[in-house]
């Protein structure tokens, strides 16, 4: 079985699924994959949450709730959206270990860290002396892109997305479902759930 869990240091839905469920993450067969969530918004003709005012402002309410109702610590940072891209390459540049990627998404959401203005306290925590070889190697790079492009492929259309086998499962809310689903592989073989995976089309706003 293989599964990867996809993830943008942009989510604050990622870092909850990342402290809540830290065993999935530990898990010898998951790996850690970050991935650009601009390019796969892009790639489908979507905003996100955080680019439509009435929304954005739900969705942070929304997860400063849930936070406190899971007892999890949890501060914005300063300005939100922010550019995730050094944090993203940092992280596949360390291995993307759960240490390292929870390490950094407590720096940003637990801490309430600019990933700017804060960079050299991050970069402290890592145990990074000079991150500026390891953010500019190409290798980093084109792993950033591939983990994106394999997404995208593999049907990720949202952060954080778990993808087991060709199954996604986006959001922190479908933790359960996921979890489920690691315990019975025939979950979705129901008649009802092969009839709603054929649905056709009723109407269209295009």
């Amino acid at each position: 079985m293989q599964i990867d869990w996809c993830f943008d240091f942009l989510s604050p839905f990622a870092y909850l699924q990342a402290v809540t469920h830290a065993d999935l993450l530990a898990r010898p067969d998951v790996r850690l994959r970050p991935v650009l969530l601009a390019a796969i918004l892009d790639h489908h003709g979507q905003r996100g949450p955080a680019e439509i005012p009435a929304k954005r402002l739900h969705t942070y309410r929304y997860v400063q709730w849930l936070a406190c109702a899971r007892d999890v610590p949890l501060r914005f940072p300063p300005a939100h959206p922010f550019n995730p891209l050094k944090l993203l390459r940092l992280a596949i540049a360390l291995g993307s270990t759960p240490e390292v990627v929870r390490t950094i998404f407590e720096f940003l959401w637990r801490d309430g860290h600019s990933p700017d203005e804060d960079w050299t306290v991050l970069l402290a925590r890592l145990g990074v002396a000079d991150d500026t070889p390891l953010i500019a190697d190409p290798e980093v790079k084109a792993a950033l892109r591939a983990n994106t492009e394999d997404a995208i492929a593999s049907g990720v259309f949202g952060v954080p997305s778990f993808v087991v086998d060709g199954e996604v499962f986006w959001g922190e809310d479908a933790t359960p479902m996921l979890r489920a689903f690691l315990a019975d592989q025939t979950l979705f073989g129901s008649e009802e759930m092969q009839r709603i995976a054929s649905l056709p089309v009723a109407a269209s706003r295009l």
